[in-house]
């Protein structure tokens, strides 16, 4: 038996855990799952196959597993007024993936935002975009709004038609302008998605756009983000042409995966659940805390973007901190003092500093789950400004975050396990 080894796995785990129940996790992309999500994820089912469709399956021993997709899917269907759901992908890029496998062909145009303008890189030439052979062109942006350019992007659209048009961003201060370029992309018969891993719970409970509503034919995602669900990617759409919907699920299986985590599609379905009975106040709360968080971080002498469009309307602050040792020196010096968040490039920043570029980018979705409020947001702005401004003992920093942590140790916005 291998014990150093399992001894060393262990260990780690509980040390993270530990470090994470006494730390502020301000990563943009992550959040933290209820109890009830935890244990749909640690269920049998996890040792379970289901390829193919509920009541059709390619394997036996589905007849309890059947009822758990399709009652999941059902929640997501209320929270999207969605057409088509489906649940099966197992991360927001592997729904991307799917997305290009089943509607693109090697050589189609994409237009997606540039990784210094907040694209992710599953949107590039060299991530996902380029293993289908996409011709990927990029939107143009104006920094100083941190958003799309409207006319000139309407005007590439009808210099270049491409296939596929695709909103959505991981650096994502504001909605983009879906229903501003609706006409344009109908005049050359483009496609429009909407990425929305990293707004999905937003999107669920009504606070930041309505990607379908405004002309969008599908939604792809990352169940974790601001939706708190497991790790995970789920598509849903409204008004597609059935031959597109079909070549879709042909995209997703047998296109990009073959058994889809069934474990997961439970949690998703619970955390479902819970953006139902709870989403609108949760995402009303992160949003919320993320414009005070960036107004005390300017007052604390910080200098978060987008001032004059009052910093954002997402659960995301940016900040610039070229001035303060830039971010890779930031990100680690914050981590040193427990809080724990990401360096980011911003748009003026060249791929090539990605490294150490100048931006840090925040998020707010696990404080805000774990029940903080935009007073808090003031007293986490004062140890930023503590680190990054006034250089304090990063170890010293660390003592006071882990007692603000002590009184933010429940998960709020949730159902518990026994409960349900």
């Amino acid at each position: 038996m291998p014990v150093d080894e399992l001894h060393v796995i262990k260990d780690n785990i509980l040390k993270h855990e530990e470090w994470r129940r006494s730390s502020l996790n301000m990563i943009a992309s992550e959040n933290i799952t209820s109890s009830a999500v935890s244990r749909a994820v640690a269920s049998a089912l996890s040792h379970k196959y289901a390829e193919g469709w509920p009541g059709a399956r390619f394997y036996q021993g589905c007849t309890y597993f059947d009822e758990v997709e399709l009652n999941s899917n059902s929640l997501f269907y209320r929270l999207f007024d969605a057409q088509y759901v489906d649940l099966r992908p197992i991360s927001g890029t592997n729904a991307n993936l799917a997305l290009f496998f089943g509607l693109t062909k090697p050589g189609d145009t994409l237009m997606a935002l540039h990784t210094s303008h907040g694209g992710h890189i599953s949107h590039t030439t060299f991530g996902s975009a380029g293993i289908r052979e996409l011709d990927v062109k990029t939107f143009p942006f104006d920094e100083d709004a941190m958003n799309i350019d409207v006319d000139r992007t309407i005007e590439l659209i009808r210099e270049t038609s491409p296939r596929l048009i695709l909103f959505g961003a991981s650096l994502f201060l504001f909605p983009h302008p879906i229903s501003e370029v609706v006409d344009a992309a109908k005049e050359m018969g483009s496609l429009i998605a909407y990425d929305g891993a990293h707004v999905l719970g937003l999107i669920a409970g009504k606070q930041f756009q309505d990607p379908l509503g405004e002309g969008a034919l599908i939604i792809t995602g990352s169940t974790h983000k601001t939706f708190p669900g497991p790790q995970g990617g789920m598509i849903v759409t409204r008004n597609m042409e059935n031959e597109d919907l079909a070549r879709l699920q042909w995209g997703i299986f047998p296109g990009v995966l073959s058994n889809h985590h069934l474990h997961h599609v439970a949690a998703k379905g619970i955390a479902a659940g819970e953006m139902v009975d709870f989403g609108k106040d949760y995402a009303l709360q992160m949003c919320k805390n993320a414009k005070a968080l960036a107004s005390a971080l300017a007052e604390e002498g910080l200098s978060p973007l987008c001032e004059h469009l009052g910093y954002t309307e997402s659960h995301q602050v940016v900040l610039d901190v070229s001035k303060h040792g830039g971010g890779k020196w930031v990100a680690e010096t914050l981590e040193a003092a427990n809080i724990i968040t990401n360096k980011n490039l911003l748009p003026w920043d060249p791929i090539e500093q990605s490294e150490d570029p100048s931006g840090l980018r925040i998020g707010v979705s696990e404080l805000t789950r774990l029940g903080m409020v935009e007073d808090d947001m003031k007293d986490v702005a004062a140890l930023y400004r503590k680190v990054i401004i006034d250089k304090e003992d990063p170890s010293m920093v660390a003592a006071e975050v882990t007692s603000m942590r002590a009184d933010f140790q429940d998960v709020r916005f949730c159902h518990e396990w026994d409960a349900i």
